[in-house]
């Protein structure tokens, strides 16, 4: 029997510059892991580079809520010039490797 799986979150917002916003999300790696998330994936939309997905997986969808969600971590999307994030909380239903 498979363990369970983590429900996951996708973020997709925009940044004013990369390297600036890749510096602060580096920095915050210990309070994301703190808060619960197990593992990460960036991605760069192919033809908008300033358009970064961050792909997460969490221990909880109420732990990556209350992260995300915090007054907190609003400091820190200003600070590294997100605009216009947008939260998909997700629940896996299934995976595979081809």
């Amino acid at each position: 029997m498979a363990p369970p799986s983590l429900p996951h979150v996708l973020i997709i917002h925009e940044v004013a510059d990369y390297r600036a916003w890749k510096k602060v999300f580096d920095a915050a790696a210990h309070i994301r892991r703190e808060a619960g998330e197990r593992s990460y994936q960036v991605l760069r939309y192919e033809n908008e580079p300033e358009r970064i997905v961050h792909f997460s997986a969490w221990t909880s969808i109420a732990d990556a809520r209350r992260f995300f969600e915090s007054p907190r971590l609003a400091r820190i999307r200003e600070e590294a010039g997100v605009r216009a994030p947008e939260f998909i909380y997700l629940q896996e239903l299934e995976a595979g490797r081809m």
